[in-house]
């Protein structure tokens, strides 16, 4: 594996250590400290409050889209983790590799499988082997996606 990042990834990656560490925090209060002590110099004017307004919004834009770039990067890496961990695990089903695929109804149906192994757990006592192992729930049979 090359570890040759694009520019934005190494760009988003940079941007998303620095803007998570205290510092920046720090010097985001630092410009609106700054912004609020030169109220009365301009005279609390339009253009005092429109300079404020103008680059929170800018930077919120700019940081939707830093942000939800880094969490699809985590997510996918995540999933790869998860997906590595149930090929790994004997009598894992594969079938649960692709879930985040799958439509609504059919994430719903798995859901309800292990919910109902989840709600046979809860009402055995300690010693009942349905408390614990590995129980058989029937993932192998993939629901059909709808027509």
């Amino acid at each position: 594996m090359t570890n040759k990042n694009s520019g934005f990834t190494r760009m988003a990656k940079a941007a998303s250590r620095f803007t998570g560490r205290p510092l920046c925090f720090g010097l985001a209060v630092a410009v609106v400290l700054v912004w609020i002590v030169s109220g009365p110099i301009f005279k609390f004017s339009d253009t005092w409050q429109l300079v404020i307004n103008t680059g929170t919004t800018i930077v919120t834009f700019l940081m939707v889209f830093l942000i939800q770039n880094t969490q699809n990067r985590d997510t996918q890496a995540l999933q790869i983790k998860l997906d590595e961990l149930i090929r790994a695990t004997q009598g894992a089903h594969n079938a649960l590799l692709d879930l985040e695929e799958l439509e609504e109804k059919e994430l719903q149906e798995f859901q309800d499988r292990y919910e109902a192994l989840a709600e046979k757990a809860r009402n055995c006592g300690p010693e009942d082997e349905d408390d614990s192992g590995t129980p058989e729930v029937d993932a192998d049979q993939r629901p059909k996606p709808a027509p």
